[in-house]
């Protein structure tokens, strides 16, 4: 799908269940294209069909976000205050119990940018609403199950390797993440 980059304005928001079938495409595109130097074919197909996806209970906590140029989603990510540390919806390992931000590290989850609109501070954004949200939420730490993509991105913006993790995706498959963190 070819973008017009005439218009450079870039809002964000607040995801909305409305949103969902634009982020499964955007997830889909982003990972498919984005993560190809990383992860073989057969682990991103795996990935999206057992981990990657809409997290909606992001959505319904208000803490996804999404950013848009012209009304297209270009962009999306959120935090959260419960303990899954990745996976969406489909994820079998989820524990959606809370957190409690004087003990715990708040998750940056999610995040997912339109290939054709990387390098343009998409997920910067995202990640200084994240931040600030989790600082306005009490959290002082935050954490993440980072790809082996995103973790230039993330160690560019203070996050620190904790442990090299291993997610199970079936078929003898697993996806390497790096568990990453950052006092806040």
């Amino acid at each position: 799908m070819a973008i017009s980059r005439m218009n450079p304005q870039l809002t964000i928001r607040q995801a909305v269940a409305a949103d969902v079938p634009a982020l499964r495409a955007l997830i889909e595109m982003s990972v498919r294209e984005l993560q190809a130097g990383d992860y073989t074919p057969l682990q991103l197909e795996l990935a999206l069909l057992k981990v990657y996806g809409v997290d909606s209970q992001l959505i319904e906590d208000g803490s996804y976000f999404v950013v848009e140029s012209e009304r297209l989603i270009v962009g999306c990510g959120g935090w959260s205050k419960r303990k899954t540390l990745y996976g969406g919806d489909v994820w079998a390992g989820r524990e959606d119990s809370l957190l409690d931000p004087k003990k715990d590290a708040a998750k940056i989850r999610a995040f997912f940018v339109h290939p054709e609109w990387v390098r343009r501070g998409i997920g910067g954004m995202i990640l200084d609403a994240c931040e600030k949200a989790a600082i306005e939420a009490g959290f002082r730490r935050l954490e993440m199950g980072a790809t082996l993509t995103g973790v230039p991105f993330y160690r560019m913006r203070g996050y620190a390797e904790l442990e090299k993790l291993a997610v199970p995706l079936g078929e003898g498959e697993e996806l390497p993440i790096v568990r990453m963190a950052k006092e806040i």
